[in-house]
């Protein structure tokens, strides 16, 4: 899933309602790509970012995964 927001700011709120994060990287310029480890959390952060959630194409930076604790 694709968002408009920083990748401290999609960790936060994901933590907030308990959504376990499998992989997230930002986007350029702006925006942070998330996988969400099952559907049902990435479907309560989509319905949380309501029109933040980025529906149109995005350009994606070279991939480093990162752990998020």
């Amino acid at each position: 899933m694709n968002i408009d927001a920083t990748v401290d700011e999609v960790v936060a709120l994901s933590a907030e309602h308990n959504a376990a994060i499998s992989a997230i990287e930002p986007l350029h310029p702006q925006g942070t790509r998330v996988v969400f480890m099952n559907a049902d959390d990435a479907a309560v952060v989509a319905r949380v970012y309501g029109a933040r959630v980025l529906t149109g194409p995005v350009t994606r930076s070279a991939w480093r995964q990162q752990r998020v604790g």
